[in-house]
């Protein structure tokens, strides 16, 4: 690399650095947390925090207002907590067709197909990106949580 090429990375690294750390400007991003009405208090996360235009909502099991979980399996709890999901990302002004990402826990494999039937009427289209994993187990016996990342454009 050349100097003058060399001094010119260094000073565009620096003013990139400079412009990151001063508050008022488009590279700091301010941070917000939104909560659900109904979430418990004294939970040690949020339901979603808003990072400038990306909006990243937590873990949702498929739980009512009420808190308890839907009752009568694997299809009533993906569309509760997806209609957890949806309200995450309306109180932060955003929409379901501005989801990104989606990671699905399922507590059991085989409920895939049946999770996937409720998941597919749901999502708009495009849909977005999805990883579904097993996990040993959910906080409340859920048979599902699911997280999601949705960017604002």
């Amino acid at each position: 690399m050349r100097r003058n090429q060399f001094k010119a990375v260094v000073w565009f690294t620096l003013a990139t650095a400079v412009l990151m750390v001063f508050p008022g400007n488009s590279y700091a991003q301010q941070r917000r947390a939104i909560s659900l009405p109904n979430t418990p208090k004294g939970l040690p996360f949020s339901d979603g925090i808003l990072a400038g235009n990306t909006l990243y909502i937590a873990g949702q099991e498929g739980t009512g207002k009420d808190g308890k979980l839907a009752s009568g399996g694997i299809e009533p709890e993906t569309r509760a907590a997806l209609e957890n999901i949806a309200n995450v990302i309306k109180a932060a002004g955003f929409e379901l067709q501005d989801i990104v990402s989606v990671t699905v826990y399922l507590a059991d494999i085989r409920e895939f197909g049946d999770m996937n039937k409720v998941y597919r009427g749901f999502i708009p289209d495009p849909k977005p990106a999805r990883a579904t994993v097993q996990v040993t187990a959910l906080v409340n016996n859920a048979r599902i949580e699911v997280s999601a990342v949705a960017v604002k454009h």
